[in-house]
């Protein structure tokens, strides 16, 4: 079958549906987005990969395994979104260790936040793809935020996903603060390695820019 390289569109979330977190990935060489489902502490590893200004003062769960594959010399060549089965993904993480290739099942989420890790590239079949791949069409303006179209797919994914995980979501008033001061939480938030504030408040100080 035919593999199609994935990109990471971003991470939208539902402030309607308790906060649940989406994964949007797109085709490279098409239109299509790829939304999937994922828990809050999957969607902080991801965004932390993404957001290279926020460094966890302690390795998460995914740090800590990139550590211990760079130790041991093993290598994620590629991760393979191989099957969709009921509205949940399965994936594979392809690992390689002295010439030696190896296949390991993961939840798409971590192998997608290990996958960042490695800078490994994302692929899915052609199938999945045709199955559950949308269109959504944003400006160059919103390029970077999450569309309307995405909140309303996101909304509907939740809505139908008997395996969702809920999440709390921050809903502190950050416009009072200055940029200083944001930015001074945002250290303190990462010190304290409350990630989900400090993915909040960097969403804050984005909005300043």
């Amino acid at each position: 079958m035919s593999l199609i390289r994935l990109n990471i569109k971003g991470i939208s979330y539902s402030q309607t549906q308790n906060g649940a977190y989406a994964l949007i990935l797109s085709e490279e060489d098409g239109e299509r987005k790829l939304p999937i489902v994922i828990g809050a502490f999957e969607a902080q590893s991801i965004a932390i990969a993404l957001e290279k200004e926020i460094k966890p003062p302690r390795p998460l769960t995914h740090d800590l395994f990139k550590n211990f594959s760079d130790r041991f010399e093993i290598v994620i060549k590629q991760v393979i979104i191989h099957k969709l089965v009921d509205g949940v993904f399965y994936s594979s993480i392809i690992c390689e260790r002295d010439g030696i290739e190896e296949i390991i099942d993961a939840r798409t989420s971590d192998a997608i936040a290990l996958a960042l890790r490695f800078k490994a590239p994302i692929f899915t079949y052609k199938a999945i793809l045709d199955q559950a791949g949308i269109y959504l069409k944003t400006s160059s303006k919103e390029e970077s935020e999450a569309s309307e179209g995405e909140e309303a797919v996101l909304e509907d994914l939740v809505s139908e996903d008997d395996d969702k995980e809920a999440v709390r979501v921050v809903s502190e008033d950050f416009s009072k603060f200055s940029l200083k001061e944001l930015n001074q939480m945002l250290e303190e938030a990462v010190a304290q390695e409350n990630y989900e504030r400090a993915a909040a408040l960097r969403d804050e100080i984005s909005k300043r820019h």
